[in-house]
């Protein structure tokens, strides 16, 4: 259930119009990194969650709702920067407040060219309205959805996702010097810092967690770093101890040789019988595991997702 303020999580203001910015704001509107999609991926992925982690489920929600707030903060700035645009064009130019912004007759083409003409679809389909597209006038798709079913591996996707939020929001301050704008733009910013520690934190807080998903890595590939390039550097990537496995990276200068030498890495020089039992060990505890966190959690009987 949704309950609509109409009040802004945080006062959006701009200081004046700018249809070029607006058009380049719209990417956080329906663009693959805005906000849209974050809602739409945390919403989505909140389902999966509910049963076996309802904790998560009620983070998963909390964070979504507040992102469809960034949407509506951003849709109702991009409505601002349009002031004195939309509706009739050639009226609106007319007034004191756009031919600042326009100043004079080649200027207000200008404007009017970078703002239209660079997305057409912003000024001819849809009039200047606030429409689930980019900044290029491709429409919002399901495919910038990440929810594969597994916590640990959408939490993943969720990191990944606040950090290229984060980026554009970035590089979207670059193009205003509205003051008012970027205490938008910082704010919007700043929350995916917060979201992405709180994807953090429910990640740790599952544990196990690696590796992603429920199958543990066959011994036999684990170790190994190739060297598939000339000139590749030694580092902590391929060389030492993996992190938090016990094991060191075994550095494979020549992978040509070992694929010959072992026929595709059918027939290997050492045996790991003793490894693969441990993995099979795992792999039946984990599946036991994971399918039991929903089978447990599931009710008999009618299922019903609310206790009124």
């Amino acid at each position: 259930m949704f309950h609509h303020v109409k009040e802004l999580q945080f006062n959006a203001r701009v200081s004046k119009p700018d249809p070029r910015f607006a058009n380049l704001l719209l990417e956080q509107f329906g663009g693959e990194n805005g906000e849209l999609a974050a809602a739409m991926q945390y919403f989505t992925q909140a389902f999966g969650a509910k049963v076996p982690h309802p904790d998560k489920y009620d983070m998963l929600m909390d964070i979504a709702t507040e992102e469809f707030s960034h949407l509506e903060i951003v849709g109702a700035t991009i409505q601002m920067l349009l002031k004195g645009v939309n509706g009739e064009l050639k009226n609106a130019a007319d007034s004191s407040e756009i031919m600042q912004v326009m100043n004079g007759k080649a200027a207000k083409e200008d404007i009017i060219h970078q703002a239209v003409f660079a997305n057409p679809q912003f000024g001819i389909i849809t009039g200047g309205g606030v429409t689930p597209r980019n900044s290029q006038g491709i429409p919002w798709c399901a495919s910038y959805i990440n929810s594969n079913g597994d916590l640990t591996v959408d939490l993943r996707s969720n990191l990944a996702s606040e950090s290229r939020a984060k980026l554009v929001y970035e590089h979207l301050m670059k193009f205003t010097d509205d003051p008012y704008i970027h205490e938008t733009l910082s704010f919007l910013m700043t929350r995916e810092v917060t979201h992405y520690k709180m994807f953090e934190a429910a990640l740790e807080s599952i544990q196990p967690n690696f590796p992603p998903a429920v199958l543990a890595a066959d011994p036999r590939y684990l170790q190994n770093a190739y060297n598939m390039s000339e000139g590749t550097i030694r580092g902590p990537w391929n060389e030492g101890e993996i992190k938090g496995m016990g094991k060191d990276f075994v550095y494979v200068e020549d992978p040509i040789a070992q694929a010959k030498e072992t026929e595709g890495q059918t027939k290997l020089a050492e045996e790991f019988t003793k490894e693969l039992k441990t993995r099979d060990k795992t792999d039946k505890q984990m599946s036991a595991e994971k399918s039991g966190e929903v089978k447990n959690s599931e009710p008999d009987g009618v299922a019903q997702w609310s206790t009124y």
